[in-house]
């Protein structure tokens, strides 16, 4: 079993910094600033063969109160959970009182744990060190997280008891688990949600938008199967928002419908279908992903107002009618149940293997039933139909004159490939391939006797024309006139002489 590492410490040491080096990646948010951090973060990192999950969190100061009790509280359970503690602490600031308090909670709870001094950078390593001897820990270790500098041999030297052959296994294999996001707005919801899908407070919750700002993996297991849930930020309209931190917790959201494979949008019930859940409900279609729709705080909704909400979620989202909706509530746990029998359906749907006979079949059944328009007098044509891909599924269909079929057929096809294979939950996309001419754009090479003839016929068609234009001319001068240069009388025909000299007599 791998070991599990604890990033701990006061605000605006550099915990998420440093997980981020652990981890090679960008999940953990860091800016300027402090309390960013407030949920456990899991991550998995590997240096010199030695595998290891690290998890940060929040920074813990001796003072919370409201929101930043439930972030020391989610720090608390980390330090729990962990095999090994890093306490961090800034070597430009010096101890601080909540150091010594975080030095003698881990020491009356008997948790192995290693003093890091970071930020060293631009000061020393013995003077950043020299104010921490007195908390009489040994080790030290002096880093520069943001530098990477000295972290290869502080986890060389924290994780040496823990080297086994097997350290460098991972926890679970590529593919075996159901990833599942949840998205909304700020406030619907989502992390009460998860927490009740868990079983346990797992993420803060607390009554105020934003609490959420970065997003948090959870692998847990439940009958059987694996699932990574994701809890993501709030993401409200583009002119609400203001802070930088926001901004980068919307693109941790965006992030997380990617690598998703089934996404529950969470709604609101008081507050109906607005113009930033459409707007989310979007960017979900855009990505390709399996979708499940969750109306959340539906025990708060009047019983004559269900009615209403029911029918106007049928008239505002009939264009995603394959897609499953719950009303549930997060907090009393009252449908959150349901909502797993949908996800398996989704995730089933969206990585199912299509076959090319199955397919073919299909397309064939329903070109026959409504044959594509004609475009420039000729008929589109769709031969075949293989499958192209996965979470989506890619239906991709051969033919010609593909690029001029309208869209208006397009969306008639992946009507019928969904009602025929059943895919319930999940989108699927269409793509048109045509064939190409191989001999477009190639000129045959003549030989001597081709060139020679070529030559004979244009030298035949040039006679021919130079005879027929001047039997053309012949035909319009006027008999007995000497040619066409003669002045007035050029090229007049018979009866226009006549009635010209008819007219000169009279005058």
């Amino acid at each position: 079993m791998l070991p599990v590492l604890a990033l701990v410490g006061r605000p605006n040491v550099g915990k998420s910094t440093l997980f981020n080096q652990l981890t090679r990646s960008r999940d953990a948010l860091v800016a300027n600033l402090s309390g960013l951090t407030r949920d456990r973060q899991y991550g998995q990192g590997k240096i010199d063969d030695i595998g290891f999950i690290v998890i940060d969190t929040g920074g813990i100061s001796g003072e919370e109160l409201g929101i930043d009790a439930a972030m020391a509280s989610q720090s608390m359970v980390a330090i729990d959970e962990a095999d090994v503690v890093l306490l961090l602490v800034d070597g430009r600031a010096g101890v601080h009182p909540g150091d010594e308090a975080l030095v003698q909670y881990l020491r009356s709870h008997n948790k192995p744990f290693h003093l890091v001094i970071n930020k060293i950078d631009g000061v020393g390593e013995d003077i950043a060190a020299s104010d921490f001897y007195r908390l009489g820990v040994e080790p030290i270790h002096t880093i520069a997280a943001s530098h990477n500098r000295g972290v290869r041999q502080l986890i060389t030297q924290v994780l040496i008891p823990w080297v086994e052959q097997e350290a460098a296994e991972a926890v679970h294999a590529d593919g075996q688990s159901i990833r599942v996001a949840i998205v909304g707005r700020p406030n619907v919801g989502k992390s009460t949600l998860v927490n009740r899908m868990l079983g346990e407070e797992r993420v803060v919750v607390f009554d105020q938008p934003g609490t959420t700002r970065d997003s948090v993996y959870i692998d847990y297991e439940r009958r059987g199967r694996r699932y990574t849930l994701i809890d993501t930020a709030g993401v409200r309209k583009r002119k609400n928002v203001r802070e930088t931190v926001e901004k980068f917790s919307i693109v941790k959201t965006l992030k997380a419908i990617a690598d998703a494979q089934v996404v529950i949008l969470t709604l609101d019930a008081h507050e109906g279908i607005v113009e930033q859940d459409l707007h989310l409900l979007g960017q979900c279609i855009d990505a390709g992903r399996a979708l499940v729709i969750a109306l959340n705080k539906w025990d708060g909704v009047e019983s004559d107002e269900r009615d209403w909400i029911r029918s106007e979620l049928k008239r505002r989202l009939q264009f995603i009618d394959y897609a499953d909706i719950h009303f549930i509530s997060a907090l009393h746990g009252s449908g959150v149940g349901k909502l797993y029998g949908s996800i398996h359906d989704a995730h089933d749907a969206a990585t199912r293997a299509l076959g090319t006979p199955r397919l073919t079949r299909i397309l064939e059944d329903a070109v026959a039933t409504h044959p594509p328009p004609m475009v420039n007098g000729r008929r589109v044509k769709l031969r075949y139909a293989h499958a192209g891909g996965q979470n989506p599924p890619v239906v991709v269909i051969h033919g010609t004159q593909t690029d001029a079929l309208p869209s208006s057929y397009r969306r008639y096809l992946e009507k019928i490939f969904r009602r025929e294979l059943a895919l319930h939950g999940t989108p699927i996309r269409i793509e048109l391939r045509s064939g190409s001419n191989p001999y477009s754009g190639k000129r045959n090479k003549l030989t001597q006797r081709q060139v020679q003839r070529r030559q004979r016929m244009m030298s035949h068609i040039k006679k021919s024309e130079k005879k027929a234009r001047q039997k053309k001319r012949d035909r319009y001068r006027k008999p007995g006139s000497a040619s066409r240069s003669d002045g007035l009388w050029v090229g007049l025909p018979t009866f226009r002489w006549r009635r010209l000299t008819q007219w000169l007599v009279r005058a």
